[in-house]
């Protein structure tokens, strides 16, 4: 009876062990969507809830284009989807360590990402938009030239400025990095740096929401297709991500879906 009691304790203190470990990540913010968990446990997806409309919070919960998109996922895997809500310039270096499943956070196509994970197929085409004060001289892409310009860290318009390969058509004269937009947008008010470039959608976000201060060029600094990234050789799960979005492209859902926050910035 007493070796049974052993035992039985040995077991309950590694599943507690277990528990404990699941549910550590540093300073990793960790959250659970809704999904159809018939298959049991739970998917990984790391993000960046600071770039809507892609991915942000309301309140305590996960919204977004990306936040939608990784939920029909973890539906067709029968799995519950858990968010991992990170600085976005460690997206990649989860999925890279297995912490999680697959990143999905606006995450630009590059060939120094393509080294680094495995990419779905595309589900958006965006460019890196340009933010100024109102009364800025900066009136195109050409005007960046020798301009103090913010960026959020890791992103394609980060790699951009800094350019760090010699490949940029514009040499900007100094690259501030900011974990998000809008840290970046506060300090372009400030006068402490002369424009801030991100994602168009995000972009469209910050000046509606500064209107009396910034606007948003006309001219786009680059283009670029979203994907998202899985660790390299993880050929399974990258095949029900593509078949997710073949769906959702050929019965239109994501089309709707995009129009939908599309909306949704726009104010109507």
């Amino acid at each position: 009876m007493k070796m049974g009691k052993k035992i039985a304790a040995l077991f309950l203190a590694a599943a507690m062990a277990a528990g404990l470990t699941a549910c550590s990540g540093g300073n990793t913010a960790s959250g659970t969507q809704s999904g159809d968990a018939a298959g049991g446990g739970t998917v990984i997806m790391s993000t960046n809830a600071g770039f809507e409309p892609f991915e942000y919070m309301e309140g305590d919960e996960y919204k977004g284009i990306d936040i939608e998109i990784a939920n029909k996922i973890a539906e067709k895997m029968g799995k519950t989807l858990e968010i991992h809500n990170v600085e976005f310039k460690t997206v990649i270096t989860e999925v890279q360590s297995g912490k999680a499943q697959f990143a999905a956070a606006g995450i630009s196509i590059t060939d120094e990402r393509k080294e680094q994970v495995d990419f779905s197929d595309t589900y958006f085409v965006a460019t890196q938009s340009i933010i100024v004060l109102k009364d800025s001289d900066i009136k195109s892409r050409t005007d960046l030239e020798g301009k103090k310009v913010g960026v959020q860290e890791g992103t394609t318009g980060d790699e951009f400025c800094k350019n760090e390969d010699g490949s940029s058509d514009i040499q900007v004269g100094e690259t501030v990095r900011y974990n998000t937009g809008m840290e970046a947008v506060a300090d372009l008010i400030k006068g402490r740096i002369d424009a801030v470039v991100i994602d168009d959608f995000p972009a469209t976000k910050l000046v509606e929401r500064n209107s009396d201060n910034v606007v948003k060029l006309e001219d786009a600094l680059t283009q670029e297709d979203y994907a998202i990234a899985v660790k390299k050789g993880d050929t399974e799960t990258l095949k029900v991500i593509n078949e997710v979005l073949k769906e959702m492209k050929e019965n239109g859902e994501l089309d709707a879906l995009i129009d939908q926050y599309k909306s949704v910035l726009e104010g109507e």
